[in-house]
């Protein structure tokens, strides 16, 4: 269906950015917006727009918008509108949610975190273990591979986890660990998990149910939309936390995560953003959620197609290292140049006209673990549904040059 569905011109042709006639294969730091989200923020702007609760018609269209945004959300990855939390960033919340979570650790509980994760579902988790007195566990990477083996689990697990928090697909190697197993063993004993979705959501079709994912973060900017995070979790969870808020803002669930005033124009925008996601696969038919499943199938499987030509031929270049092998990754290539630091070929790339990004990419522990953090890391081209075959064979004519 992907095959049929997915036109990637007509897709391009949404994106007022790729008219500079640049590659932008920065997409796994932050995908380029539509025209159909710029206009969405813009009227939204225009039309005027006060707090939400208050009996004018600008308050009343604040608290349509983030109404119809909790629901995009939910239809994204499959949650409930009610367990939809709204703020700032990923970052953002998961401290908040960290935060509220080790309120209710004690010393000698455990959380389980890992070395294939984005510091942000690392160090929010790690620091709030800290101040609880709870022992961190660490799940590690094949380095030979990029797996995260599920088998070892079994042995990090206890009465005592508390949490385990694991992501849904590393941000530079691609990776996507079974979470499904990992979740199942985390709840047989008792512990809930937390999964960053950032970098898998833009990829692939989302099930935060099917996954077990307890708490399911994810940012808008990662898929065409705004910079807005979000965390997707059943509401009877969130009942039982009792973050930190002011006394007088509202305590009902989950405006109690959500402090100060949101962004409402961009909020229309990430709504805008999940119905271009949902148009991706041609025809719409069927509900909103239905129409985001096929698209995001028919986004994998050209994604994957087109990624293959891409690690294919940087695998095949002798000046070229690339990183993990995952059977299950996405569409994100991770490599170094022999005889050039990943700044020096960004930069060369970047004269090419070709957008990547170098460094850790704030996988600040993978990095480590794979010997290259300290040294620059490497240089990450990662591709999105609006990528074509032109930017993979200029950023490979690019690299190429740099042989010798």
């Amino acid at each position: 269906m992907g095959r049929v569905n997915f036109d990637a011109e007509a897709v391009r042709a949404a994106y007022p950015a790729l008219r500079d006639g640049y590659a932008y294969l920065d997409g796994a730091a932050g995908t380029q917006v539509p025209e159909a989200v710029i206009n969405t923020i813009a009227a939204a702007a225009r039309a005027g727009i006060g707090n939400s609760g208050g009996a004018f018609p600008a308050s009343e269209r604040a608290s349509t918008i983030v109404t119809g945004c909790r629901r995009a959300v939910a239809d994204l990855v499959g949650g409930r509108p009610d367990g939809v939390i709204l703020g700032p960033n990923m970052t953002t919340l998961t401290y908040r949610l960290a935060a509220a979570l080790s309120d209710t650790w004690r010393p000698g509980d455990e959380i389980v975190v890992s070395r294939l994760d984005h510091d942000a579902n690392v160090r929010p988790w790690v620091q709030a273990a800290a101040r609880a007195e709870a022992r961190v566990r660490w799940a590690e990477v094949d380095i030979s591979t990029g797996e995260l083996p599920v088998a070892q689990y079994g042995r990090l697990l206890s009465e005592r986890t508390r949490l385990v928090a694991v992501t849904a697909a590393s941000n530079i190697l691609g990776t996507r660990p079974d979470v499904a197993a990992i979740a199942a063993r985390a709840h047989a004993v008792g512990a809930l998990t937390y999964v960053d979705g950032v970098h898998a959501t833009p990829h692939t079709p989302v099930d935060v149910r099917a996954l077990g994912a307890d708490f399911y973060a994810t940012s808008a900017y990662k898929w065409s939309g705004p910079h807005i995070g979000t965390v997707i979790a059943d509401p009877a969870l969130l009942e039982t936390l009792r973050p930190d808020k002011l006394a007088s803002s509202p305590d009902d669930v989950p405006e109690r995560f959500e402090l100060g005033t949101p962004a409402y124009a961009d909020l229309a925008g990430l709504t805008a953003a999940v119905d271009h996601l949902a148009s991706l696969g041609g025809e719409p038919a069927g509900t909103r959620r239905e129409q985001v499943l096929s698209s995001m199938a028919a986004v994998q499987d050209y994604e994957r197609r087109l990624f293959a030509d891409m690690l294919g031929a940087l695998d095949a270049m002798e000046h070229v290292t690339t990183y993990g092998k995952a059977a299950s990754r996405t569409a994100t290539a991770y490599f170094n140049v022999a005889g050039h630091t990943p700044a020096e070929v960004a930069a060369h790339l970047a004269r090419r006209h070709v957008n990547v990004w170098n460094g850790h990419n704030y996988a600040w522990e993978l990095t480590g673990a794979l010997g290259i953090r300290d040294s620059g890391g490497a240089v990450r081209a990662g591709l999105v549904h609006y990528n074509d075959r032109c930017d993979v064979d200029r950023l490979l004519a690019a690299v190429a040059e740099l042989a010798g």
